[in-house]
């Protein structure tokens, strides 16, 4: 069998070919509207994973957000400063990278999370409420599933991912000291011959003010 690749070896190949995959995703846009309707004016944003920088970051900066977004993939940031200016953009693994306590508006993980460990995970997901100003929200975009460290082919490209199921979710972000504000569940389907029809779990938590 093929070893799993690592996020950045796999997002370094897809490039773009990740944004024509997951074109048009509901479940994303209604969370992101549910957001902007809530934010401070010029709320400071961290996305997670910020891939191409479509829609998330483009959407949240073009309502103007200050948005810096992280990625393991060179080729990825690359692409989202070309395609996003109003945004910043940096390298980096997710898991060692460190913020100031208290200092973001709002946090976003949409997918980012699924290659990790489930430790590692665990730790991205408390670290992260621990960035968040008094009222502020981390939202989280993920397949919901009870898996750990399953291999399967993704685009092509053999990968190891660790989920969780709903619930367990929801209780990792109260464990946090977060509440759990918004929930939803949405069957995604692409017309890309390689994805399959997924149960996508959009979550959002505050921390209390």
């Amino acid at each position: 069998m093929t070893p799993p690749e690592s996020a950045a070896e796999v997002f370094d190949a897809l490039g773009k070919d990740y944004e024509a995959a997951f074109p048009d995703q509901p479940g994303q846009k209604a969370v992101l509207a549910w957001l902007l309707e809530r934010l401070p004016e010029r709320a400071k944003v961290t996305d997670l994973g910020s891939g191409t920088g479509r829609p998330v970051a483009e959407t949240l900066a073009a309502a103007g957000h200050e948005v810096t977004g992280y990625d393991v993939a060179a080729k990825m940031v690359e692409i989202a400063r070309a395609q996003v200016p109003a945004a910043r953009f940096e390298q980096a693994d997710l898991r060692t990278l460190t913020l100031p306590a208290g200092s973001r508006d709002l946090v976003a993980a949409f997918f980012s999370l699924l290659q990790m460990t489930r430790a590692d995970l665990d730790a991205v997901l408390a670290q992260a409420a621990g960035w968040l100003t008094p009222g502020g929200y981390f939202v989280l975009g993920t397949v919901a599933a009870d898996v750990d460290g399953i291999e399967f082919s993704f685009l092509g490209h053999p990968i190891r991912a660790s989920s969780y199921p709903p619930e367990a979710f929801v209780a990792r972000l109260e464990a946090a000291g977060l509440e759990v504000v918004y929930r939803e569940q949405v069957l995604y389907t692409s017309d890309h011959p390689d994805v399959r029809p997924e149960e996508q779990l959009y979550l959002v938590a505050r921390r209390p003010s």
